[in-house]
């Protein structure tokens, strides 16, 4: 296979770009460190839950448009989708991206185009240019080198990787413009040209201004347990006002974006950025007070009855309807009573895996009707339908009976 494309990384975002670039009959070499997972694409199968991804990968495979590998191969546009993960104090590590280029660096020719795609602090694409030319100082003005982020909802990636709009921008005007004809080639959304720095920080910026938005109403809902408000009612009323949009509060904030992306702009930006730091504070505090709200009903209720009670902790994922444990509050919150466990029999449900490393997953029903105590993390679809027994103690953190 002679890829007119290689893709470094296979995740959540890696495999199905790469597939959606297959699936327009565009070769694709993807390339991943762990074999497991090359093995698993090559046979046309996939190692993620994501809908409709399983059907565009077998068929690019069996076409040969898609081939995956651990070594990287020559091709005309490599795209860096690897993980950025986090150094202690919550800065971020750009190591993975720094790896994955310098695995490229020696394939690179004349007129090639580099595009990062992981999200990444401001300046990391121009600190990649610095290391592409020094270690091949014959190339330098003569490849292309841009910034494009994701944009994609879990659960909805195959069909916003075509629809949404892309922000791109390139290190100068010529690789800005080199990158747009790429990303038209498979993308329906608006394509919107900038320079790379404005394309690293948008990323950042729309991710930290809903962590903000969440954080006002998690707070809300701080004060409002204080005063004897129903949150939900409350929010739901001030919505009405026709320039107000409250979002709902939940547990915490998860996922590999939101809870994560405001600390790229704080690491580097730590004086300037105040709300989006405190909005940060807020929203890991919530899920700190959600464990303690259920380890006070769990110590009230031995108090009352002189019996351990059963409790069940309704969800694991990061949000409603998903598998993704990623930077899950609700999971923090299930760690965080364990540790004091006792006596009392814990319920851990999931409706959306089947199995767990490390809690044993029990059915919503079965839990429901065994437990003394009710704890909604999540608002998965399946509680919704749930009948309430009032005798029970329901705590209810993500707005389940007010839907």
């Amino acid at each position: 296979m002679n890829p007119k494309v290689t893709t470094i990384g296979l995740g959540y975002i890696g495999l199905p770009t790469s597939a959606l670039i297959a699936d327009n009959e565009i070769p694709v070499y993807g390339v991943d460190v762990n074999p497991s997972v090359v093995e698993t694409i090559n046979q046309g199968k996939i190692h993620i839950v994501e809908p409709e991804l399983d059907a565009v990968v077998a068929k690019a495979v069996k076409h040969n448009f898609l081939e995956a590998g651990t070594q990287a191969k020559e091709a005309d546009t490599y795209l860096i989708v690897v993980p950025t993960p986090f150094k202690d104090k919550n800065e971020p590590d750009i190591s993975y991206v720094e790896a994955a280029t310098k695995g490229v660096i020696p394939l690179l020719k004349e007129g090639d185009t580099y595009i990062i795609e992981s999200t990444s602090p401001v300046g990391t694409t121009e600190k990649m240019m610095e290391l592409i030319y020094r270690e091949r100082p014959e190339l330098e003005g003569k490849l292309y080198l841009a910034y494009c982020p994701e944009r994609v909802l879990p659960g909805n990636v195959m069909y916003e990787l075509v629809h949404n709009d892309r922000v791109i921008g390139g290190v100068n005007e010529e690789s800005t413009l080199k990158a747009l004809d790429f990303y038209r080639q498979f993308v329906k959304g608006e394509l919107h040209a900038t320079n790379a720095r404005t394309a690293e920080m948008c990323k950042l910026t729309e991710n930290s201004s809903r962590d903000v938005q969440i954080a006002f109403a998690n707070e809300l809902s701080l004060i409002c347990d204080k005063a004897g408000i129903n949150v939900w009612e409350l929010i739901k009323l001030a919505n009405k006002h026709p320039r107000v949009n409250i979002l709902q509060p939940g547990c915490g904030v998860g996922g590999h974006c939101i809870a994560v992306d405001p600390y790229f702009i704080t690491s580097e930006f730590p004086m300037e950025s105040q709300i989006i730091g405190k909005a940060r504070e807020i929203n890991n505090y919530k899920s700190f007070w959600c464990a303690e709200q259920i380890k006070k009903a769990k110590h009230e209720f031995q108090l009352k009855h002189g019996i351990t009670p059963a409790i069940a902790l309704m969800g694991l994922a990061f949000k409603p309807n998903i598998d993704d444990l990623r930077e899950s509050p609700a999971k923090y919150i299930v760690q965080k009573v364990l540790q004091d466990a006792q006596d009392e029999v814990y319920y851990i449900v999931e409706p959306n895996i089947k199995t767990h490393q490390v809690f044993k997953i029990t059915d919503y029903k079965e839990a429901l009707e065994k437990a003394d105590i009710v704890a909604f993390l999540v608002g998965h679809k399946e509680f919704s339908t749930l009948k309430l027994d009032q005798d029970k103690i329901i705590l209810d953190f993500c707005g389940v009976k007010n839907k």
